[in-house]
């Protein structure tokens, strides 16, 4: 098991996030993993450029679109080209770090770019392109980069793979942009909205996500904490209320561990400068821990 931080704080908003993935580790991360018998290598971090040394348009009008290309063209070749039976774990930085995590992992031990499955628990669906989107913020627009919309050089961080819209599921989502509800609709994302967790349920979601995805060897989990209630996660840098609770958030984990189907896993957006006492970190490492074989009994 690896794990790799991108401490990337270039797509979002507000700043902080870039202090994520230490966080995350200062919450015992690796300690705990190891507890669980897993083998632990920390790889470090991804170099990633500094906001204040930067021209913040540079590159199309994107915001920071030059360095977070860098950023996730490194992370992708990092990850593409560890040993196909290593499950990583990366840390982010803002949810954009996942063009180069999703990509990574989609090539690792897998040249000829077998399909791989997106399992999406964020509050936002984050499929905005730079022509959709309201604030320009990257973060706000990696799946849609992932299924080859937008920016041609970030849509093509996977030298001709993407994903195919059919292979994501999106969980726990409750903010929408306008543009972004469209370009859901005409790609056919499957989204579980917080509506459909309150009426299904978190057990009947998970069996049609894993169902849906029956036909995919690979599933990659990138899971935003603020995905979580802001009373669960405070520390993130959008918060949005009537988010998952704990137990809904560990139990997701837990049904997708007993699949054995998941073979990697992002934590994102965790923002120390928002939260109390690292409690968010803490919170998400527990998450990790519950997809990775931790159980009450």
């Amino acid at each position: 098991m690896n794990i790799l931080g991108i401490p990337m704080d270039l797509g979002a908003g507000r700043r902080g996030v870039d202090m994520g993935p230490s966080a995350l580790r200062n919450a015992h991360l690796a300690a705990r993993l190891r507890d669980l018998g897993h083998t632990v290598r920390d790889l470090g971090d991804v170099d990633v450029a500094l906001p204040e040394t930067l021209d913040k348009h540079a590159g199309a009008g994107l915001v920071f679109l030059d360095p977070i290309l860098e950023a996730c063209r490194a992370t992708a070749e990092q990850l593409a080209a560890l040993p196909g039976d290593v499950f990583p774990i990366t840390l982010g930085g803002d949810h954009s770090v996942s063009m180069g995590t999703v990509t990574g992992n989609a090539l690792r031990g897998n040249p000829a770019g077998e399909r791989t499955g997106l399992i999406w628990v964020d509050a936002h669906t984050d499929y905005n392109t730079p022509e959709s989107s309201p604030s320009g913020n990257i973060h706000g627009m990696p799946v849609a980069h992932l299924t080859g919309l937008g920016d041609a050089d970030l849509a093509g961080l996977g030298g001709g793979w993407s994903l195919r819209p059919e292979d994501i599921v999106m969980i726990g989502i409750r903010s929408v942009d306008a543009f972004e509800r469209d370009l859901l609709r005409e790609a056919g994302i499957k989204a579980y909205t917080m509506k459909e967790v309150d009426q299904l349920g978190i057990t009947r979601i998970t069996e049609e996500t894993l169902e849906r995805l029956g036909d995919v060897r690979r599933l990659h989990v990138s899971f935003d904490a603020d995905a979580l209630d802001p009373t669960v996660a405070p520390g993130v840098g959008t918060p949005v209320p009537g988010g998952l609770t704990y137990r809904e958030g560990h139990l997701l984990m837990e049904l997708l561990c007993e699949s054995n189907r998941v073979t990697s896993l992002d934590i994102v957006e965790v923002n120390p400068v928002l939260d109390t006492r690292n409690q968010t970190a803490e919170v998400m490492v527990g998450m990790a821990a519950s997809l990775l074989g931790q159980r009450i009994l």
